[in-house]
């Protein structure tokens, strides 16, 4: 691991060091944009900006920050979880209190908070022919009881609509809970922020990076930067760091 200096240009200055200046930054005076925007507008609005970060709880915070700036009525979606051993059979000894608080990445949450105009990310493939792909980025604009209407936001299938309802999802043994966890939910996220990993295939006009954790993999800090179509675009965060210096990890080997 090596430290790079990042260009000053890029950072936010030393007095404005805190997540809620980052958020404002890019989603500045959210409740009134949203509320006088086409849907249309705000369509192209949310695809093309985001909040990166390096850590999933980096990026569950921001995404709760976020939805509270969003004008609307916020509904909360719960997951049904179960535990079962390697042989199929139902483990009902394991409280669901604790399942409940189980979080993995590339599994939703036991609690998704929606408004209508929210952004969301999907987490697995529903449907790669109607671009309901793992990664996929959409807008929230009907909510039922079981059931969400979205619109995707990016690649071939822009503007098209979706259906989105629970789904069942197991956890793999690599996963070393010492049982196999089973969620039925919505299989999304909020997508205010993202999490790096979650963004290696995306192109935005305008990117945030929170940096209050470091970068964590090999590459992490290039797929971050490279993100962003206009370098003028982009502002860092490195939170109590007045020195605009991070971590970058490289596998030289595997680049030689």
């Amino acid at each position: 691991m090596a430290f790079i200096d990042i260009f000053i240009d890029l950072c936010m200055s030393v007095e404005r060091e805190t997540v809620h200046d980052l958020i404002h930054e890019i989603y500045s005076n959210l409740h009134h944009i949203i509320s006088v925007m086409m849907k249309s507008m705000i369509c192209d609005y949310f695809s093309q900006r985001v909040i990166l970060a390096a850590r999933n709880a980096d990026v569950d915070e921001i995404n709760n920050n976020v939805l509270q700036m969003l004008s609307g009525d916020v509904k909360i979606y719960f997951s049904a979880d179960s535990a079962f051993n390697d042989a199929g059979v139902a483990n009902d000894a394991i409280p669901k209190e604790y399942l409940n608080t189980i979080q993995i990445p590339g599994m939703p949450l036991h609690q998704t908070a929606l408004k209508i105009n929210c952004p969301i990310i999907l987490l697995r493939n529903l449907d790669s022919h109607e671009g309901l792909c793992n990664d996929t980025r959409l807008i929230v604009t009907v909510m039922t009881e079981r059931v969400i209407e979205a619109q995707i936001l990016t690649d071939t299938h822009i503007d098209k609509k979706a259906f989105i309802s629970r789904v069942s999802l197991d956890t793999s043994m690599s996963a070393e809970l010492g049982f196999i966890l089973r969620r039925r939910q919505l299989l999304i996220r909020l997508e205010f922020d993202m999490s790096i990993n979650k963004a290696q295939r995306q192109s935005l006009d305008r990117v945030d990076i929170y940096l209050n954790n470091s970068v964590f993999a090999h590459s992490q800090l290039y797929i971050a930067l490279l993100r962003c179509t206009d370098c003028r675009n982009i502002r860092i965060l490195l939170l109590l760091n007045a020195h605009q210096t991070t971590s970058n990890i490289v596998y030289h080997e595997v680049i030689d």
